[in-house]
């Protein structure tokens, strides 16, 4: 009896125990590290650990490269020389809207060599909402917790006659000013990679919450004798004693528009509140964006990568845009220099996130893509063109023309309430002219006469500008339809979204540049990198018919031809031709090493290509390949990836693909179908609706879908549509260790297809 009375006891307390329990904060399954273990030659993400809000203007992160270095932060480095303000998107394009401030103790040195300090991962903590580390040359821990625009900082400081706070504006032409009566440091910097910027200075404002006892100005490291210096590198310097364990607090704004902004930034967005206070918040923010997707029942490995690809997910494109002193929304304008009203955001690449990104954010999180077609209108108006890559302004990168679908999918997908007119004649302008710094389209000449982009009259990667360009075109056309525009304005669209035909050779059943006398370019390497492509070959390309797989399906010769096409990228071995670039890229040594053949994942062109079996009436080896490539090439540490992550791009293929499905087909209404990677999926949409997708037998071994039902009823097709998710829908499937190769199999199970459309 006493045995019996001690285990009730026990069991109570079990369950009492696990009632209790406080459920875990989404925000704490992130980890802000992952992707950050990469350099030059290998890039496992190319990220840095960014501490800000979902698409906050400003993102702060600890510095351990050199100033200029887009690899601004490493996990292999050992050394902080400081934590910097940054807008970078990548280290392929850098940075722009950049300052640091470092803490020391001792005899001061205020290069970044002569300040930086070494620290251990063991001593650090990297939230999206908190950054904390020692730095062990000076014995201090720095904390750093972010709003929108501003930020906060804690030092603490060891008992030091001689405690600083290095402000380095950087080196491309900066100002800094020291008022030690106001314990305030003010100042801008200039420092930015891609250009030209018409007047572009970051200005900030920072405050201490000690009294300033030494002050100075440093000329790169040459001291000054005053407390105000406009120089090409200059820096700022305070300093006082501190006891052992003080903490110092520091608040810090910045504004692309004046001083003046930078302080309303300040007061608006942090009044009066302590660090704790801010950290709270910010927290807050982060949990509530996230609980916009619930995961439950995969390991906790698979929940902390999923929410740090969809953190990953929610900083580009950052706002650019201010709230002014009499609350009108305002910006800094990289194409007339001044202050404009409305919205504008940047540091995005539609070439990437096209893709998945903005699809993503079209269906959990369309308020503020509304803000993004605003500003995109404002980047027409001030500039003449929409932007394929924005950093902040025009930058000469990448090809395609993928503005046009980034537009036409908002409006496809039921966005209102902004000038979408407007946006029609931006699209309709770049699609036949061509801009400046990658603006328009490249070749289009070419392209509207010959129906493709030769590959004989100099101009680089003219197959990859085809392909894109076609798919663009589609994308047009249907946006002009939903806007009853006549048939004899938008037909010449429907048209070149054919284009695709042009490139595809029957002899290799692969697209090939063409030369412009109609004849294709010899000799042909279909492993040959670049060139005729985009940081890809031809069998990654051959796959970019988003908007007609059933139209490239009948030129390979039918299902059984395209998919043995499809299987033979995972068979071929990983040879390649690196002679267009001289070296071995990234991205090829990427593709080369992970084992899948001629499958690259990470790079973007070849991302759609595991869905494509839904086309083809053989769902279940989308099911098997996108369930392998979740599980091999995705983890939540700091070579979680396996290429560069993209501003979005790659994060949104796995958060998508974990849910279940993919949007092989932006400017369309369907997503095509593979299975979801966890047992309970909530989406919490912002109409107040909610997609539930149950599938409790799912693991490791039950990948494919042996049935489904959508609403409670039978569902054989290889999509769901948009509208239909946005009213709410119950996803339920049956998973199995086994495909069911009779489910799916029909022609009208297939997704959508400019070819059959009627």
């Amino acid at each position: 009896m006493k045995k019996l009375f001690l285990f009730l006891t026990l069991l109570i307390s079990i369950k009492s125990f696990s009632q209790s329990k406080k459920i875990p904060d989404l925000v704490d399954y992130v980890n802000p590290l992952m992707g950050s273990a990469s350099n030059y030659e290998l890039s496992n993400g190319n990220t840095y650990p960014a501490i800000a809000l979902p698409w906050g203007m400003n993102t702060w992160t600890p510095q351990t490269g050199k100033m200029g270095d887009g690899w601004q932060y490493t996990y292999d480095a050992y050394k902080i020389n400081g934590f910097k303000q940054t807008h970078q998107p990548s280290p392929w394009m850098n940075d722009y809207g950049q300052f640091a401030i470092m803490p020391v103790t001792g005899h001061l040195k205020v290069s970044q060599n002569g300040r930086a300090s070494w620290f251990s991962h063991k001593a650090e903590i990297a939230k999206p909402y908190y950054y904390s580390v020692y730095l062990a040359d000076h014995d201090v821990t720095t904390e750093i917790t972010p709003t929108e625009r501003t930020a906060q900082f804690r030092f603490t400081y060891p008992k030091n006659d001689s405690s600083y706070i290095i402000v380095d504006a950087f080196d491309r032409g900066s100002w800094v000013k020291v008022i030690p009566g106001e314990n305030k440091i003010i100042g801008y910097s200039t420092k930015y990679a891609r250009g030209p910027l018409k007047n572009f200075k970051d200005y900030f404002v920072i405050y201490v919450d000690k009294p300033i006892v030494i002050a100075h100005t440093y000329s790169d490291s040459i001291l000054t004798d005053s407390l105000s210096l406009h120089a090409k590198h200059a820096m700022a310097v305070i300093g006082f004693k501190t006891t052992t364990g003080e903490q110092v607090h520091m608040r810090v704004s910045s504004s692309f528009i004046s001083l003046d902004q930078a302080e309303l930034n300040l007061k608006r967005e942090q009044n009066n509140d302590s660090f704790d206070v801010t950290e709270q918040k910010a927290k807050d923010v982060w949990n509530q964006t996230l609980n916009h997707v619930v995961v439950e029942g995969g390991t906790v490995d698979q929940q902390r990568t999923f929410y740090s690809c969809l953190y990953r997910m929610l900083f580009f494109p950052n706002k650019l845009y201010e709230i002014d002193a009499n609350n009108k929304i305002v910006h800094y304008s990289p194409y007339t220099g001044t202050t404009m009203p409305g919205y504008m955001f940047a540091g995005t690449g539609f070439w990437d996130t096209f893709r998945a990104l903005y699809p993503f954010i079209n269906l959990v999180y369309p308020h503020i893509v509304k803000e993004m077609q605003e500003g995109l209108i404002n980047d027409y108006k001030e500039g003449g063109w929409l932007p394929e890559w924005s950093s902040p302004g025009y930058s000469d990168v990448m090809v395609g023309n993928n503005s046009a679908s980034v537009v036409s999918e908002a409006y496809l997908k039921g966005l209102r309430g902004y000038d979408i007119e407007t946006l029609y004649q931006a699209l309709i302008h770049g699609a036949n002219n061509e801009g400046p710094r990658a603006t328009g389209r490249k070749g289009v000449e070419y392209y509207n006469k010959l129906g493709y982009v030769p590959y004989d009259v100099k101009i680089n990667e003219n197959a990859a500008r085809t392909l894109e360009y076609a798919y663009d075109d589609f994308a047009i056309y249907q946006l002009g339809r939903a806007l009853h525009k006549p048939e004899s304005e938008i037909g010449i669209y429907k048209k070149r979204a054919m284009n695709y035909k042009n490139l595809f050779d029957p002899s290799t059943g692969l697209m090939r540049g063409k030369n412009q006398d109609g004849s294709f370019e010899t000799p042909f390497n279909p492993f040959k990198w670049g060139d005729a492509f985009t940081e890809g070959n031809s069998w990654h390309y051959t796959w970019g018919v988003f908007q007609d797989m059933q139209g490239l399906i009948n030129l390979m010769g039918g299902k059984k031809q395209f998919v043995a096409k499809l299987d033979s990228v995972f068979t071929i071995p990983p040879i390649f031709d690196d002679s267009y670039y001289g070296e071995v890229i990234h991205e090829i040594r990427e593709m080369q090493i992970v084992n899948m053949g001629q499958y690259a994942h990470g790079n973007q062109p070849i991302q759609h290509m595991l869905y494509l079996y839904d086309y083809a009436g053989q769902p279940w080896k989308t099911q098997y390949h996108v369930r392998d490539a979740m599980n091999k090439l995705y983890f939540a540490k700091p070579d979680g990836y396996c290429g560069d992550e993209d501003n979005g791009q790659t994060s949104a293929w796995y958060v998508f693909s974990a849910i279940g499905f993919y949007s092989v087909c932006p400017a369309s209404d369907q997503y095509a179908l593979g299975a979801p990677l966890f047992k309970k999926i909530t989406i919490n949409l912002e109409n107040g609706k909610k997609v539930l997708i149950n599938a409790p037998n799912n693991s490791d071994n039950n990948l494919y879908v042996n049935s489904m039902s959508v609403n409670g009823k039978p569902y054989d097709l290889n999509w769901l549509g948009h509208h239909a998710l946005t009213n709410g829908m119950v996803i339920n499937y049956n998973m199995s260790a086994k495909p069911n190769k009779q489910r799916g199999v029909k022609d009208a199970d297939s997704p959508y297809s400019l070819s059959t459309e009627k």
